[in-house]
């Protein structure tokens, strides 16, 4: 298979919410006489999780309590600020005017408004009024790389630059107790992010980097679509997440990953670096293991997940940036990028310094 692109992504902007939360405090979510408390512990010690971003104190201000509509309200109010500060670093990062957008890609599984982010990013910006706008909402964590080939089927087919915006604010869907033991398990992993992210025609940033954008492919499987969930109710969004998680992904990521690779005369070795969801410790773990990959192949993964948890469909693209953050890719060299999601379903993509 010719190594075709006409895509490249020259830009990564993040943002993050100012509450900071230690992992040391979420035991404060369950009363002390509450049994699943040294469970919740457990999860904790055992999370790889250090620090989250927050954009809501769900203790503070009673989250909990919360109707869907009162959640969906905050939604807005609190990601579009927060939006704007991710798409301004990113479009700065790429040297490119936000007149000049031709798609705006607004992914988000953790909130909904028509009219809403994107409009109201696209306003305060200044882009064009004849701007394409697309939506991809509720896909979950695997959500940034099926909108990233979306962004990149438009950039080969229209020659314009486009623009995705990943803004994913769980703390927002804490539930009501009780608590069972998945409960609990979410409530501790997720976090809050904004991660903007800009595909061109090939051309080279002022520094020099870019990363061509070659190939996706995917897997779902629907007989274990019930292993993870992710339902709008009455008070809010409630997960499902169960421990089979890791173990499904581990019989299909080595199939799928080396039937990409392999249509380009690749294989597992001839990668550079592996971009993977930091889900939590066992997805990591389970990408190691399976693709028998070295540990510093996913120690900016593990990083990542440590500093700031699991960002839903912000978090992959996380790990990208940091990943070029300190070495970019060089150019021919080749990346992997990899998100799981509800489905039950696995997302990746091949990437090659430009």
């Amino acid at each position: 298979m010719d190594d075709i692109s006409g895509a490249r992504i020259t830009g990564f902007g993040v943002a993050l919410p100012p509450i900071s939360q230690s992992q040391a405090e979420i035991p404060g979510f369950i009363p002390d006489d509450d049994p699943k408390k040294a469970f919740l512990e457990k999860v904790i010690a055992h999370s790889g999780i250090e620090r989250r971003h927050l954009a809501v104190d769900p203790i503070a201000e009673g989250v909990r309590s919360w109707s869907t509509g009162v959640r969906m309200r905050r939604h807005l109010d609190e990601a579009l600020p927060l939006s704007k500060d991710a798409v301004a670093s990113a479009l700065s990062r790429a040297s490119l005017d936000a007149s000049d957008v031709g798609l705006f890609c607004l992914v988000s599984s953790t909130g909904y408004a028509t009219p809403g982010i994107d409009t109201g990013v696209a306003r305060d910006f200044g882009m064009a009024s004849d701007m394409k706008r697309l939506s991809v909402g509720h896909m979950g964590c695997f959500a940034a790389l099926p909108a990233l080939e979306a962004c990149t089927n438009f950039v080969r087919g229209n020659q314009r630059p486009a623009l995705m915006l990943n803004v994913e604010l769980s703390s927002l869907h804490l539930q009501p107790p009780p608590y069972d033991h998945q409960q609990v398990v979410v409530s501790s992993l997720f976090a809050d992010a904004a991660v903007s992210t800009v595909v061109q025609p090939e051309r080279r940033r002022r520094d020099g980097w870019g990363l061509d954008v070659l190939d996706f492919t995917t897997r779902t499987d629907a007989e274990h679509e019930d292993c993870m969930s992710w339902t709008v109710t009455d008070e809010g969004f409630r997960m499902t997440l169960s421990r089979q998680v890791p173990g499904i992904l581990g019989e299909h990521l080595p199939g799928m990953v080396r039937e990409m690779l392999a249509r380009h005369g690749l294989d597992v070795s001839d990668v550079t670096w592996w971009a993977i969801h930091p889900g939590g410790r066992a997805i990591i773990d389970t990408a190691e293991s399976s693709l028998d990959l070295a540990p510093v192949d996913v120690a900016v993964a593990r990083r990542v997940l440590n500093d700031y948890g699991n960002c839903g469909s912000a978090g992959v693209l996380m790990v990208m940036e940091a990943l070029q953050r300190p070495t970019p890719l060089e150019p021919g060299k080749h990346g992997v990028a990899m998100a799981f999601g509800p489905g039950l379903t696995i997302y990746a993509a091949l990437v090659r310094g430009a």
